[in-house]
Parts: C-alpha cells; structure tokens; sequence
C-alpha cells in the first residue's frame, strides 16, 4: 500500500473533488398492487461523509446494524456489533490514534495486506505495520468507506477509498475483508485482509498470463508443489 500511495502522488492534482457530504434520496415507488393497500416501498436514503475532516466515518446504503449483543446472561455487559468495530477500526487509523485501534485487535489476530509477501501476525505487529504507515503519510490522507456489511456478528466485508484533503487519492480504491470473535466480554478483530487497486492496471494481459500458469501446471503437475 504504501508503495502505491507515493507512486500516485505526482497525480494528485489533477483529480477532481469529492463533495465532502452529499445526499441522495431516491423517490418512493408505488407498485400497481400496493397502490390498492396503500402500501409504499422507500429506497434505503445514501449517505456519504468523507473522512478527511472527521474521523467518524459514515457508510453509503447499507441497511442498519443487528442490535448489540450480551454475554452469556449477564445483560449489562453489551458487545459492539462486528460492523461498529470495524468502523472504529477505520476511525482510529484516521484519527492516528493507535490506542484505541491496538483494543479492536485481537492477540492472535492475523493480517494480511497483499502487497506484502507474509501477514502480519500478533496484535504488536500489526500495530507496528500501521504505525510505519501513518508516519509515512500526511493526516490529510483518509481512508473513506463507500459500502459495509452489517447483517453478519462475526464477518464484515468494506469497499473503501483515500482522500487527500478532500480530493479521490489515484490507485487508492480497495475492499477488505474481516472475521470477529468476543475475547474477553469484547468483540475483536481475529482475521483481516486487505486488496488494494494496482497501480498498473494489466487489463486482458492477466488472462493471458492466467491461462499460460494454467497450461504449465496442466502440463508439469510437479510445479503446483512449488506454488
């Protein structure tokens, strides 16, 4: 990641600016039988916030979050839901405040970004990782998410990009993925892997190359050994 943000940032100037909050509320539809019962269907409203001036950062048509879970039968202790820890997760890298991310990441987590040849294993390491990060990189660079999944307690997938001071950072769009577990009365982050936008962008080359591996390892079985 961190090689494609400074390769991108001869390019910046040319992009065009993100409204920094925008709305859009589609028009109810009334079907021919609802109609008759009155009944209306309404379009989720989209909401999109950038991140680069508040760290709290917003999510676009996704539907509402499962309400928050217990432990066992004692009430009073409530679990954040999987999406609300993944969105502290982002606000946290936002708002370099490594702290409160270092409690979203579980001991045994494992992180994989898939620019790097291994993931980073433990809690200590994936901090370090993203405190070489943060200090590579202005605070004016912000990770926005365009979408989130909120329906599932232990999986969040996010669609995301940066933003430099408001502006769409080039070759910055990426999705991740993430699997949560309660550790200790908390809901933390056990699995994450992050797939970010190439800088070159292969096109049709890739299928090429895909269906030449594939008629190799067709032809000597024996290479699949040293994939």
């Amino acid at each position: 990641m961190l090689m494609l943000l400074s390769s991108a940032l001869s390019h910046i100037s040319s992009s065009p600016f993100l409204p920094y909050h925008t709305t859009k509320t589609h028009p109810k539809f009334v079907t021919r039988n609802a109609r008759a019962s009155r009944r209306r269907w309404l379009p989720p409203t989209v909401t999109r916030v950038s991140s680069s001036d508040d760290p709290t950062v917003a999510v676009a048509s996704s539907p509402p979050p499962p309400p928050p879970t217990t432990v066992g039968d004692d009430e009073s202790v409530v679990v954040e839901s999987a999406a609300d820890v993944v969105r502290n997760f982002y606000a946290g890298i936002n708002g370099r405040d490594l702290a409160s991310v270092e409690d979203l990441i579980a001991d045994n987590c494992v992180y994989e970004d898939l620019i790097f040849p291994r993931p980073f294993v433990g809690c200590k390491e994936i901090l370090q990782f993203f405190e070489k990060f943060i200090g590579s990189v202005s605070t004016d660079l912000q990770f926005v998410i365009d979408d989130l999944s909120t329906e599932d307690s232990s999986a969040v997938g996010v669609t995301w990009h940066l933003e430099w001071k408001r502006r769409p950072f080039p070759f910055s769009k990426g999705c991740s993925f993430y699997r949560l577990e309660v550790v200790n009365n908390k809901r933390q982050i056990v699995y994450g892997r992050d797939s970010v936008e190439p800088a070159i962008k292969p096109g049709e080359t890739a299928l090429v190359a895909i269906r030449g591996v594939t008629w190799l390892l067709q032809q000597f079985p024996q290479l699949a050994d040293q994939l």
